[in-house]
């Protein structure tokens, strides 16, 4: 952990912050302003690691990373290049009806690796653009809330709902629609509210409703939670808006919140690592952060008298599964939000332990103790995007609410929360 373990709690999380802010900077295309989705050589942009970074660049701002002028221009040159990009039904575009690829090359904008027209990530680069549109409210910044307006504008909502009530995950030219949509509570929160406040192409407030039929409200370790797996799908829509004291109507029943909610998942997490029901290696109430992310490959083998498969990438989750022993190191941290005290003792305990998984101060994607060599672990390759976007901004929500407050005060948002049946609150 070296000079880590003499940091103050706050020093040491601006620092993990920083260096988290500092990937999307080091990864960004000088010409597109897109960013990789991972530090790999060769990734293409994650149109989600650009929402994270449009989000992040007024963070950077206020902490002295970069200056206001550095940020709107780089906020202004990705806003310029999704308004130019290709929209058509073409293979090759970079988006239609007003969605985005998946992935798209870091230097044309092109769709690669023949990637779905992705609604959820879509609607994570969208957060980015409001984010910006809100941020960025000075006399020589217009351009960038007009661009950053249109663009949100222009996303047909609607016809994503291909006639039904239902929202598919996605869209390819060669294939229409793809047939699984969003089913249970998950991180399609944001994607339905802003989908919900459009002005030009809103959702139908019935297809909410029609989602919130497929929720499954559980009783976990003994625990009531609004039941969703992986870690992630509990903290990305949380990140861009503060989910504290309002409640729509399935909320209302349970005498609960989508905060609330989170923190008790959290709680459902740790307890699953302290009962450790596959006996995996580490696992225990300040070691857990089972998620999606990068993990390890090797065919099944024969660990501690069991039989252990490893699945690679992949979302994993608590207490269903799959898991396989794999964490995501920068997890713990990214909870402070619902919980300093766990956040904090789990990611000191993790340096301390393991500190080969915050290399230059920032975390692997995933880390697994059990498969060993004798080198303490199997540790993920490099960063992913998604990662260090998520980390910045839920330091930043936990230490000063800024996002959180520059989106309470988004018109769109707050009609979307409402037309969801949102109330109390700061609503």
């Amino acid at each position: 952990m070296g000079d880590l373990a003499q940091l103050s709690d706050e020093a040491l999380t601006i620092r993990l912050q920083q260096a988290a802010f500092s990937y999307l900077i080091d990864y960004a295309n000088a010409d597109t302003g897109l960013v990789a989705d991972t530090s790999r050589q060769g990734s293409p942009c994650s149109i989600a690691v650009v929402g994270f970074a449009l989000s992040c660049y007024p963070i950077a701002v206020r902490n002295g990373w970069l200056s206001r002028t550095d940020a709107a221009t780089r906020t202004l040159k990705v806003l310029r290049f999704f308004s130019c990009s290709t929209q058509s039904d073409a293979p090759d575009a970079t988006g239609y009806k007003g969605f985005y690829y998946h992935f798209i090359d870091m230097q044309t904008g092109k769709r690669v690796w023949q990637c779905e027209l992705s609604l959820i990530d879509t609607a994570l680069l969208v957060a980015g653009f409001l984010v910006a549109a809100c941020y960025f409210d000075g006399s020589g910044e217009r351009e960038i809330r007009e661009l950053a307006d249109a663009l949100y504008r222009r996303v047909d909502w609607r016809w994503a709902q291909n006639g039904t009530l239902g929202l598919s995950q996605g869209w390819k030219p060669e294939c229409g629609f793809l047939h699984y949509g969003w089913e249970g509570y998950n991180e399609a929160a944001l994607l339905y509210v802003l989908g919900l406040g459009s002005p030009t192409f809103p959702l139908t407030p019935a297809g909410y409703v029609t989602w919130q039929l497929t929720y499954q409200w559980e009783n976990l370790l003994d625990r009531d939670v609004l039941y969703s797996g992986p870690l992630f799908t509990h903290l990305f829509s949380h990140a861009w808006i503060d989910f504290r004291g309002i409640r729509d109507e399935f909320m209302r029943e349970k005498a609960s919140d989508y905060f609330e909610n989170t923190k008790s998942a959290i709680a459902v997490h740790r307890e699953y690592a302290e009962r450790n029901p596959y006996g995996f290696e580490a696992y225990g109430r300040d070691f857990w952060g089972v998620t999606a992310g990068d993990g390890p490959t090797a065919p099944e083998m024969l660990e501690n008298g069991k039989d252990c498969r490893f699945f690679g990438y992949m979302s994993r989750g608590v207490p269903y599964g799959p898991d396989d022993g794999t964490i995501a190191p920068w997890a713990m941290l990214a909870t402070l939000p619902f919980g300093a005290d766990a956040a904090l003792a789990g990611t000191r305990g993790l340096l301390e332990l393991h500190p080969k998984v915050c290399h230059q101060d920032r975390f692997s994607s995933g880390f697994n103790p059990t498969l060993s060599d004798g080198d303490g672990g199997w540790l993920s390759t490099g960063w992913y995007g998604l990662d260090q976007g998520l980390l910045v901004m839920m330091i930043e929500n936990h230490r000063t609410d800024m996002i959180w407050e520059i989106m309470r005060h988004c018109s769109y948002v707050h009609d979307g929360l409402q037309r969801a049946g949102f109330e109390d609150g700061w609503l």
